[in-house]
């Protein structure tokens, strides 16, 4: 019972954090894309809202885990028949400043997955395990995830002008604007979520 409604407050707020940054873009006349580069794309979330409130001709989403991945490319058909206008491309793949392969925290609660180390000391965790703990399973396990440095990517796909980027990769993002390097001048709008709570050791 805890669990399902703390699960809704989460979903609450992300409803408003996502009108916040609709509200955002179109107040500074930001509605018209030819590219986003959706990083941490979750299940599709980000993909629906940008095209349920846009005018975008491209969206390439990027998913760490594959387990996450498995929802979002259940989704993507959904997606694709929903917008049929806008060319829509998901990817199983992290962005960071190497090419590695490395282990992403899969947590029970999945959208709090991340790739960095989590302090289980801290007051944060100790809350979201209250909350989100069932029976014995642990909070978080580990999966072995692909990282791409998004400059690469960008120059194999003969990507230029990225219209927007939205990075949102609980505790990453600075790996990934590391790995744009000098193409981090092709972007013209980045946005990223930042939490600031104590669980995730960002090291930033």
């Amino acid at each position: 019972m805890i669990n399902n409604i703390t699960l809704l407050i989460i979903k609450i707020f992300d409803f408003f954090h996502k009108k916040k940054i609709i509200n955002f873009l179109k107040k500074n006349k930001n509605y018209k894309f030819d590219i986003i580069l959706d990083i941490g794309a979750h299940h599709g979330e980000s993909i629906e809202l940008f095209l349920n409130n846009l005018n975008v001709k491209k969206i390439i989403s990027f998913e760490a885990s594959p387990y996450n991945f498995k929802f979002l490319n259940y989704n993507y058909r959904k997606l694709v028949e929903k917008f049929p206008n806008t060319e829509i491309k998901i990817e199983n793949l992290a962005t960071g400043n190497e090419n590695k392969i490395f282990s992403i925290n899969q947590f029970e609660e999945s959208s709090s997955s991340t790739m960095k180390n989590i302090d289980q000391n801290s007051s944060y965790f100790k809350k979201k395990f209250f909350f989100l703990k069932k029976s014995n399973k642990n909070l978080f396990r580990k999966l072995d995830i692909k990282i791409v440095k998004l400059k690469n990517y960008l120059s194999d796909n003969s990507m230029k002008n990225i219209d927007f980027l939205k990075i949102d990769t609980e505790g990453y993002e600075n790996e990934t604007l590391l790995g744009l390097g000098e193409k981090i001048k092709d972007v013209k709008l980045i946005f990223f979520e930042h939490h600031y709570d104590n669980m995730i050791i960002k090291n930033y």
